[in-house]
């Protein structure tokens, strides 16, 4: 009798379509018997201390760095971008990693709260402790770096991990789990789970403590369903239609530079890129020059042939194609490229000015290697037409003066004055957004802080004569307790 063959998948390269592997499609009781496995490891990880944990994650941030050339070819591979940016992915990566071991215990530390004058006999505090289970579902344009931003996070914080990589890049989620078993004191602390959508779906059903998901805001508002559906919380890092704000007073030539690395880079395939930009007119001419100078130094390529590669995942080509002719359709230029652009796998840069606002290439992320430059007469036209948007993630502001003011009014999680994409490596800050660009951070301390629940322990240190909290409270009980609400205005707690 034949046995029955396992549903696999698999993985591609996307200049090529060169297979370069075949995974596993794991069930639904796989993916709860490996949840299982975590939930049985969280004791003996979270009795490693923080202490312990750090020597744990230091010694795979090492391993990590010190193999490089290792996972920065097979990021290549899997997701098409330059070996030079898959390098700086795993440097930014492994520097998350370590900063989250590095602070988890002073984040987590008890607090002191004051007890106010009512209860001035108790002891206040709040205790941080992990969750448990942390599943993490990842996406493939970053697929070392933004994973790692909740998996270093949540092993921090004491506890254990179960990773889905998307079904474009599963050999980095396996090179991930691989490595960090060659320094775990034991198994199952964090695992590596391979399949399709019906593979993260049953881990947002597995019992897991809580969903950190990074994808589109389309996907992850089923993912937010599944997971309200058995009470699991969840951290969502979506999409952005991220502007860039130009100042008359601003650096045109950095400005210029900045942004167009910015939209370009890894094939304009970052939730976090430039994709809509208002230029004060007194320099848009200027802007939109250097802009056209600078596009045909660009260009994308297979590996080794490119200053970013393909579209990692084929059917985004449609929805590029269909932004810029709908761009052009409802009176926008293109200035440089257009539709011919769009050579699959492949998108050469595409410059578009005077774009309508309500049109789609306006609205919808587009995830692709497009610009729109549009023209506005003040600042507070262009802070106006960047918060006029479904999304709030990220924003980019050029001026010498004005940075703070413009960058404070902006409806975003993340602003970077006069540079681009620095949140991102800086692993202090939080990164998340707001709107349709999702809920919840990760990285920083409020990153860390999602990965555990907050105790709360009030104990008597000593009692008073009277009874407040008691059947046994009298009449002068309640009077002083009226007297002294109104004597101190409220000020009790």
């Amino acid at each position: 009798m034949a046995t029955k063959r396992r549903p696999s998948f698999n993985s591609h390269n996307p200049a090529t379509e060169e297979v370069v592997g075949t995974y596993p499609i794991m069930s639904k009781s796989e993916v709860a018997d490996v949840v299982a496995h975590a939930r049985l490891a969280t004791a003996q990880w979270q009795g490693l201390g923080f202490s312990g944990r750090k020597r744990i994650l230091l010694a795979w941030s090492s391993l990590i760095i010190n193999r490089i050339d290792q996972i920065a070819d097979l990021i290549s591979i899997e997701t098409g971008k330059p070996l030079s940016d898959a390098k700086l992915e795993v440097s930014i990566a492994v520097s998350h990693i370590g900063w989250a071991a590095r602070h988890a215990e002073s984040i987590m530390r008890t607090s002191f709260r004051r007890p106010g004058l009512l209860m001035a006999n108790m002891s206040a505090t709040v205790e941080r402790s992990p969750l448990g289970v942390i599943g993490v579902i990842g996406p493939w344009n970053y697929p070392l770096f933004t994973p790692s931003g909740s998996i270093s996070y949540a092993l921090a914080a004491g506890n254990t991990v179960v990773f889905k990589p998307s079904e474009y890049t599963p050999g980095v989620g396996m090179w991930l789990e691989e490595t960090f078993n060659e320094v775990a004191p034991f198994a199952d602390i964090f695992t590596t789970i391979t399949g399709l959508g019906e593979t993260g779906s049953s881990l947002c059903l597995s019992g897991v403590d809580k969903i950190s998901f990074t994808g589109s805001t389309r996907t992850a508002k089923l993912v937010a369903a599944q997971c309200a559906s058995v009470m699991v919380p969840i951290v969502l890092e979506c999409g952005g239609k991220d502007p860039v704000i130009v100042a008359a007073d601003a650096d045109i030539k950095r400005a210029v530079d900045s942004t167009m690395w910015s939209a370009m880079a890894n094939a304009g395939q970052s939730c976090i890129a430039a994709e809509r930009v208002y230029v004060d007119e007194k320099v848009a001419d200027e802007f939109i020059a250097r802009a056209i100078e600078l596009a045909p130094t660009i260009h994308a390529g297979a590996l080794g042939d490119g200053n970013y590669g393909p579209a990692t995942m084929p059917s985004q080509i449609k929805v590029i194609q269909s932004h810029i002719k709908a761009a052009i359709a409802d009176g926008g230029t293109c200035v440089f490229g257009g539709p011919q652009s769009v050579k699959a796998p492949f998108v050469q840069p595409v410059i578009l000015i005077d774009v309508p606002e309500d049109s789609t290439a306006m609205r919808v992320e587009t995830f692709g290697p497009v610009i729109i430059i549009n023209r506005v007469a003040t600042m507070r036209e262009a802070v106006e037409l960047s918060n006029a948007s479904a999304y709030g993630l990220g924003a980019s502001v050029w001026s010498k003066r004005k940075g703070k003011k413009i960058a404070s009014q902006l409806q975003c999680g993340m602003v970077a004055i006069n540079s681009t994409f620095s949140f991102a490596a800086i692993a202090s800050v939080p990164f998340g957004g707001v709107k349709d660009s999702g809920s919840g951070r990760v990285h920083g301390p409020e990153g860390l802080l999602e990965y555990t629940f907050a105790r709360t322990v009030v104990r008597t240190r000593f009692y008073l004569p009277l009874h407040f909290l008691s059947f046994k409270r009298r009449p002068q009980d309640d009077r002083l307790v009226i007297k002294l609400t109104k004597l101190l205005k409220g000020r009790l707690g």
